[in-house]
Parts: C-alpha cells; structure tokens; sequence
C-alpha cells in the first residue's frame, strides 16, 4: 500500500473516531490556512537551502551543509510523535531509506520538539535515519513554513491530549506545514512537497523519481 492511500485510509477512519464539530473545528483550521496563502512565500524549487545547524535526537549538532559535501539531501518535516500522520509517514520513509541511499540521498527529519522528544520518535518508529529539533521552529520560520494554531483548535487538541507546550519546549503553539525537500548537493532545491492539510505527505514513490 503506497503512503499517499494509507494516509487517506487512515483519515477516513477518523472521521469515525472524532465526529461532528472535532471534524469542522479540523476542516476550518485547514480552510483558513489554505486561504492565508501562507505557502506563497514559503522556499521552493529552485531556492537556495539556508545554512542548517541542529541537534540531533542525542543533542549532537548536525549541520546539514556538511552531509551535502558527499550526498543529496531529502528533509521532510514533521509535527510531533503525537501525530498519527506523522508516524505512518515516518514509516514509510524508513522503508524508502535503501532506495534513497541507492540514488546518493540522505534523509534528514526535522520537528519542534526537543531532543528527548526527538529521541522517542526516532525509537518509537525504528528510524535510521538523523531527526533534528527545530527549537522554536526558527529554521522552519526562516523557511516560512511555520502557522499559529487557532485557539479553538488548541482547545480540541488539548482534549485529545496533545501537550504541544512539553513536547516542543515553549507556549507558542505554532506547527510547521507538511514539507518535504530534496536538497542537491550545491544547495539548490530540486523538489518541493508544501501542503497546509497535514493529512497529506510526499510519497516515497514521488520523492524516488525526483530524485
């Protein structure tokens, strides 16, 4: 089953799970998100990659211009451990790694949270690969990737027991947009997935042909 019908499979099924006002509170967030055009200006193909320096799951810090001297570097962007989409993707992604690794590419995750965090998704979905914490999202910022949730969206959250404020360290209750890149290894980008609905994500098979 490829990503992109897993993810619908799965959003389906949610609906079941939180009907009625959790699905308009859910559909108008993404509504007015879409209608912001926040992704206007956020970096896509043909951009230059800014210069990247975060922390790993283990707090060492990994600079991202230092694996582009030897390889092409795919960077998807995730939300948290506490976002299902989020774990089928990563999933996914760590299924694709020889595939990836077979065209000379790396695959970099970057989130919000905190190393400790960052260290419990990795564990928790068996992933080989480098996931970076993002504190305070000021590389995704500077990527213009970053959104404030709306305070009613907030509430509902909390109600599912979505802690963003431990999870990512601070109270500013902002998530970055579903992005994904692939980075030649001049900097340049070669490929860009931007989507506000955070149900949606590159597909593997989709990031192999770009590649």
């Amino acid at each position: 089953m490829s990503l992109t019908t897993e993810l619908k499979k799965f959003a389906e099924a949610s609906v079941q799970r939180h009907p009625g006002e959790a699905q308009v509170i859910m559909k108008k967030a993404i509504d007015d998100l879409v209608a912001s055009n926040m992704i206007r200006n956020a970096y896509k193909t043909g951009d230059i990659l800014p210069e990247i320096s975060l922390r790993n799951a283990l707090g060492n810090e990994i600079r991202i211009q230092d694996i582009l001297k030897e390889h092409k570097v795919i960077i998807a962007y995730y939300r948290g451990n506490w976002c299902p989409y989020c774990n089928i993707q990563l999933r996914a992604l760590q299924q694709a790694i020889p595939d990836f690794e077979a065209k000379g590419a790396k695959l970099i995750l970057i989130g919000p949270e905190t190393p400790d965090n960052s260290l419990t998704t990795k564990e928790k979905n068996e992933l080989t690969f480098e996931v970076l914490s993002d504190i305070d999202m000021k590389v995704a910022r500077s990527m213009n990737l970053v959104y404030k949730l709306p305070s009613d969206l907030q509430e509902l959250y909390k109600k599912f027991g979505i802690d963003l404020d431990t999870s990512q360290g601070n109270e500013n209750q902002e998530l970055p947009i579903a992005a994904t890149y692939i980075v030649e290894q001049d900097g340049t980008i070669s490929y860009h997935f931007l989507e506000e609905d955070y149900k949606l994500r590159a597909d593997p098979k989709d990031i192999l042909e770009a590649l």
